[in-house]
């Protein structure tokens, strides 16, 4: 498909915006990086913003949101805040190291960047690029290509913060490491987020990631996330979207993993007025395994897409997608989902599933699982439901007593289980559930480990 054709016309605002802050943005990374970002800005140029005529966004419309007003900050603004006040988290039996990033920005009042006594290194992204320059080189871009998508690219061209993990070969995080993103402003705002995560060969990492908004203004976050998963390396990438309804996220996730490493993403969307997540994994050596595993949640006229590729590149890799949604009043959703198998990655083993209710006839699901195999011994499935709640089951439920209001709370939470259930930390999953019990019922999901609340 010509993409020249299928664009939303923002780039004239933004070209004259890059030229007017390259010197600002070119502060934030050290020479080397210097073309890379020139040549994103290239490639934003010819892509533009995807519109609903291109396939993968034809259900997902981003016009509405470039078309508002935001400020754009090039210099990091100190937040006056006490995270200890602000964040105080009373998740049970959950031990997590808490790092923060605001507005893009990753924030600590004491390091940009910090190295802990077993080697990981962790903190800003900037920093981490000046002060690792090679190993910085090896994998950022490597993973998310600037030339295959106008996000990925306006994200490169304008990114100058984030948040950096590394971990060396053969160690693994005493605790669960829990990254607060917070949107935080007096005004609309529009941020561009890069992360970079590295886990080296055997190396394990637990990471919760919890996207919140702390006022009530427009925010629309394009964020660009790259892992990579050594041999033998395992992760555990959970995240809480619970931002208010005015909000706009567009999040990119690219995965590559080597043999026998293990790598599982969970998605919890429980709040935002427009959320679009992408997942591409690339499975790169024997014995790899992925499970992308999503649950959201939304009512009035929330708008929440999904889009996944799972690329078996080799021989005897694994992989399961599982995403199931609730959708209330006028919501919309979807789903894009695709498993390719490569003509040399014989004995793939991949499983797909999409399932989704609707609990108005006001309610939208669109939805579209893809199979594209060229080898010939593989196991590979996918299925998609959209429906309601089982007429029958209510019914069963009744009859024992239990009101009509309860036994639809008692089949939803029964639906969503199968993804709560693939949390690791037992803390977080209880937690979870608690929320996905709230939001059910139709309370405001407020995450009481945040003492301002999440609007």
């Amino acid at each position: 498909m010509d993409m020249m054709v299928e664009i939303i016309d923002t780039r004239e605002d933004l070209k004259k915006e890059f030229i007017q802050q390259r010197a600002i943005l070119d502060q934030a990374i050290p020479g080397f990086e210097y073309q890379k970002r020139e040549d994103a800005f290239a490639h934003f140029l010819k892509l533009g913003i995807p519109s609903t005529r291109v396939e993968e966004f034809k259900y997902t419309p981003l016009e509405p949101l470039f078309n508002k007003e935001y400020h754009r900050s090039y210099t990091f603004d100190p937040v006056s805040f006490d995270k200890d006040l602000l964040f105080n988290c009373d998740v049970p039996n959950l031990e997590t190291q808490v790092e923060f990033v605001v507005n893009s920005w990753y924030y600590h009042p004491e390091h940009r960047l910090q190295v802990l006594s077993n080697g990981i290194i962790l903190g800003s992204l900037a920093e981490a690029a000046k002060q690792y320059p090679e190993l910085f080189q090896k994998h950022y871009t490597k993973y998310a290509n600037p030339a295959s998508d106008g996000l990925i690219a306006l994200n490169t061209a304008f990114a100058q913060d984030g948040f950096f993990l590394y971990l060396p070969k053969n160690t693994v995080m005493d605790q669960a490491l829990q990254l607060i993103n917070m949107m935080m402003s007096d005004r609309n705002l529009m941020t561009q987020q890069r992360n970079l995560i590295i886990l080296e060969d055997n190396s394990e990492a637990n990471l919760l990631v919890c996207e919140h908004t702390m006022s009530n203004h427009d925010f629309l976050s394009n964020s660009v996330t790259e892992v990579y998963a050594g041999k033998n390396a395992r992760l555990h990438l959970t995240k809480m979207q619970n931002e208010n309804n005015e909000s706009s996220q567009l999040a990119a996730v690219f995965i590559h993993q080597e043999a026998d490493s293990q790598v599982s993403t969970n998605t919890i969307s429980l709040h935002g007025g427009f959320i679009y997540n992408r997942f591409d994994v690339a499975l790169q050596g024997r014995g790899a395994h992925n499970d992308t595993f999503g649950l959201y949640l939304t009512d009035r006229n929330q708008h929440i897409s999904n889009r996944t590729l799972i690329d078996h590149a080799v021989p005897d890799a694994t992989s399961n997608q599982t995403f199931k949604g609730v959708l209330d009043d006028d919501a919309h959703g979807s789903f894009t989902g695709k498993i390719l198998v490569r003509k040399d990655a014989q004995r793939t083993a991949a499983y797909q599933s999409n399932n989704n209710i609707l609990l108005t006839d006001r309610a939208k699901m669109n939805t579209k699982p893809m199979l594209e195999i060229f080898a010939d011994d593989v196991k590979c499935s996918h299925g998609a439901t959209i429906g309601q709640l089982d007429s029958d089951a209510l019914f069963y439920l009744r009859t024992r007593g239990i009101s009509q209001k309860e036994a639809r709370l008692l089949l939803m939470y029964a639906f969503t289980y199968e993804v709560i259930a693939a949390i690791p930390v037992e803390g977080l999953r209880l937690r979870v559930e608690e929320l996905v019990s709230k939001r059910l019922r139709g309370e405001l999901s407020r995450c009481n480990d945040c003492t301002n609340g999440c609007r």
